[in-house]
């Protein structure tokens, strides 16, 4: 479980930072995009709201436990963790990998 959680996460965290990347590179939506943008704007609250911090919080605590009890692996258990630091830290770790694209471009 921790580990499908984990790979799903960071996938999450990929397809947002991607996302936003591709999305600075042009000065402004293409023409019919609207749509699109309003949908990937959903999901991205969907994934970084309300729900996902309290999914994320049993993630943690259902694994911590297990890890405490020695039911899952520690490096599971740890991969679940850095899965959620990478999912709710996505949009700083886009603005870090753009200002060092800016400063070497």
């Amino acid at each position: 479980m921790g580990n499908w959680l984990g790979r799903l996460s960071a996938n999450a965290a990929g397809v947002f930072a991607s996302t936003a990347a591709a999305a600075q590179d042009f000065s402004g939506d293409p023409a019919g995009s609207g749509p699109i943008v309003g949908a990937v704007r959903w999901l991205q609250g969907t994934l970084l709201g309300t729900i996902a911090t309290v999914v994320a919080v049993i993630a943690i605590a259902v694994v911590g436990f297990m890890m405490l009890t020695g039911r899952i692996n520690w490096r599971y258990g740890a991969t679940v963790i850095v899965g959620c630091f990478i999912l709710f830290g996505a949009a700083s770790i886009v603005a870090g990998i753009q200002s060092t694209a800016a400063l070497g471009g």
